[in-house]
């Protein structure tokens, strides 16, 4: 009898015939699904450190330094993200949740440390540890931690409320999860970190949303939940106050050189792209204009630098890493499995999109950087070792981990 070895039929362990993925059905093949994801992170990364190298190193000549220094140092926290992703691609599923609670723990323990004589503030935002001369920034690690500690504090919830779903009982199960997703948004907030609040807020409510937490107490929470975000954030910092204004308002001539300098040259560098652009390392706007060019507006010189199709086939690879992830979580019969999914699908492409509309002025500047691509130690130690994870995680899906048992 002759073998079946259509590379694009998955089994179909009890599928009933289903496993037929043929044509534009390949986007559907949880085998495509996992290489795609991987695929797009470490594609994502080796464009990250080019684009790194090519928006610093004009600043960094001018301050009289090397232009290789930035692309050296994110290279280095590359190997160490895909060091920590190889390792947690090897630890069990168990594991992660049997230890979510000890890391959230010590994840919120690190947070806590921005308020003491270690912390440091940068651009208005208190969120960061300087220990020997290392900075990071703790909030990145707590992400992290929340995506993997809140699908097991919500699923545990759950089983507690069973068919009653009256407001006592879902007070009383539900009180550990939600009081362990406050303590993470206020110690975030006590930074005054307003980018990375609002993302705290979206797992949040992605997670209790998947969970079953019934809707309308929960689009009650999540408004207050945004409303404390943008009110802890601008109370007492007017800057902050006028960049939210200037994003929905008209820039005034003093506003031009202050408050919008930073979101009109990012505007300027994208309209300078055009269909194609100016050329990768002919960036204008980088020449000492357009404010972390590097990190947080790394987008508005790729969109120069390599145009509309460039911008675009980046966003496209987001859109891929997004649906790879979204199409294990919902076929995965690990339901801890396909929560942290999607809690890391929110927090990697969720983050991705916030930057992109920033850089197009669609949102103020609230300083979050562009995952896998922005310059940052911290972020792309965190987001590699969430990769990791995540490629742990849908390997729980049955013609996946078929594939991939042994390897």
């Amino acid at each position: 009898m002759k073998r079946d070895t259509d590379p694009h039929k998955a089994p179909s362990r009890g599928s009933g015939g289903k496993g037929d993925y043929r044509g534009w059905r390949a986007i559907l093949n949880p085998l495509w699904c996992y290489y795609g994801f991987l695929a797009t992170v470490v594609a994502t990364t080796v464009f990250g450190l080019m684009m790194v190298f090519s928006s610093s190193a004009v600043d960094l000549v001018a301050q009289g330094s090397s232009p290789w220094s930035q692309v050296i140092r994110q290279s280095i926290y590359a190997v160490v993200g895909l060091l920590l992703a190889l390792l947690a691609v090897r630890i069990s599923i168990d594991r992660y949740r049997s230890w979510s609670t000890g890391f959230l723990i010590v994840s919120q323990g690190i947070q806590l440390l921005t308020r003491t004589p270690l912390g440091r503030s940068a651009n208005g935002n208190e969120g960061w540890i300087s220990v020997g001369g290392i900075s990071m920034q703790p909030a990145e690690l707590l992400k992290l931690a929340l995506c993997l500690w809140l699908p097991q504090a919500l699923i545990e919830a759950q089983r507690q409320v069973g068919k009653d779903s009256d407001l006592k009982s879902l007070a009383k199960a539900y009180a550990k999860p939600a009081a362990g997703f406050i303590v993470s948004f206020l110690l975030i907030m006590l930074g005054k970190d307003l980018g990375t609040a609002m993302i705290i807020v979206i797992i949040g409510f992605v997670a209790f949303l998947v969970s079953g937490f019934p809707l309308r107490w929960l689009l009650s929470l999540a408004v207050l939940g945004m409303a404390a975000v943008i009110g802890f954030s601008v109370y007492g910092n007017s800057n902050r106050t006028q960049r939210i204004m200037a994003a929905y308002g008209k820039c005034s001539a003093d506003d031009i050189q202050g408050v919008c300098y930073q979101s009109i040259h990012g505007l300027y560098a994208m309209a300078s792209g055009g269909l194609t652009g100016v050329g990768l390392g002919n960036s204008r706007e980088k020449w000492n204009y357009l404010p972390e060019a590097h990190n947080d507006f790394i987008f508005a010189v790729i969109g120069e630098e390599l145009g509309f199709v460039g911008a675009a086939m980046l966003i496209l690879v987001f859109v891929v890493m997004g649906w790879c992830m979204l199409r294990i979580a919902l076929t995965t019969r690990n339901r801890y499995a396909g929560m942290v999914l999607i809690c890391l699908d929110v927090w990697l492409v969720g983050q991705a999109l916030v930057n992109i509309c920033v850089v197009l002025g669609l949102l103020p500047v609230i300083g979050l950087p562009l995952p896998f691509v922005s310059a940052g130690g911290t972020a792309l130690i965190s987001c590699l070792a969430s990769a990791g994870v995540a490629l742990q995680m849908i390997r729980t899906q049955p013609d996946v981990k078929a594939a991939t048992d042994g390897s």
